[in-house]
């Protein structure tokens, strides 16, 4: 047994499991997961319920165990086969894994009845596991790998946004402040304005009342649509040429790996494909 641990056979069989998804024993394990991850899901939002809990507090107390056992166990697994288990322990699911399973124990050293009140309420954090299904579906990895490849792009574009509301939500407070009645009292109101209008949301709870309000009004309208579509541009781009390197043919010829799917002679040395 021993000798089993100290040369390794049993983090590179662990590792089979947690991240193999091609294995038998790793497509096993992810089935398992997944369901454990719905489960749990479920009787978290179910457990909100106040005549549902009282009535099941039990039942829902020893489930709250079994998930929490099973997901400290794949937890520090997990860190035990990683190379490098900091990468893990500090990536955005691996802290999610650890914050939604800790509430359960703490809750056997907190005395006060109130303090048990708001650990319950944390551990409404398991729900945010179910993004780690994403992991398990090749398309939900390529709309990941999509966001992060268009990301500066976003963020470029996101930042643009904001400096456009934050101007429109002044103008339209110079514009609109001096009128009587008027809802645009301040700044930050009138930033809320623009962002309701120009998402296209229009609560309608503050609208302009002066003629020029109106004219811009139309205008962050008509901007809202742009503002909604180029985002959804750019990350089309990149799941389409994520798509186009995951099937580009590499050519027998000379090597190049980026021909076109579509591609019938090499675009490097002109063979045929």
């Amino acid at each position: 047994m021993f000798n089993y641990i100290k040369d390794g056979s049993l983090k590179r069989e662990c590792r089979k499991i947690l991240f193999d998804c091609d294995s038998p024993e790793g497509k096993m394990f992810d089935v398992l997961l997944t369901g454990f991850i719905l489960l749990s899901v479920v009787v978290v939002i179910i457990g909100t319920v106040p005549a549902v809990a009282t009535r099941f507090s039990t039942e829902f107390e020893v489930l709250e165990w079994i998930f929490t056992i099973f997901f400290t166990i794949e937890y520090i697994m997990r860190v035990y086969c990683e190379e490098k288990p900091l990468n893990y322990i500090f990536s955005v699911f691996g802290i999610i894994d650890l914050i939604s399973t800790l509430p359960t124990y703490i809750s056997l050293i907190t005395p006060s009845a109130h303090s048990l009140a708001v650990i319950r309420i944390f551990r409404i954090i398991r729900i945010f596991r179910i993004f780690r299904l994403f992991y398990f579906l090749s398309e939900g990895e390529a709309l990941i790998n999509a966001f992060r490849d268009s990301s500066k792009k976003l963020i470029v574009f996101f930042s643009l946004v904001v400096l456009v509301v934050i101007s429109l939500g002044a103008l339209m407070y110079i514009v609109e402040s001096d009128e009587e009645g008027t809802a645009f009292n301040n700044i930050p109101v009138s930033i809320y304005w623009a962002v309701v209008t120009m998402t296209t949301v229009g609560y309608g709870d503050i609208a302009p009342i002066t003629t020029m309000g109106r004219i811009i009004s139309t205008f962050v309208m008509l901007l809202g649509y742009i503002v909604i579509a180029v985002p959804t541009g750019v990350v089309s781009s990149s799941m389409l040429e994520g798509y186009e390197k995951s099937k580009a043919k590499t050519c027998k010829n000379c090597g190049e790996k980026n021909n076109r799917s579509d591609s019938l002679f090499c675009k490097h040395c002109g063979k045929r494909l």
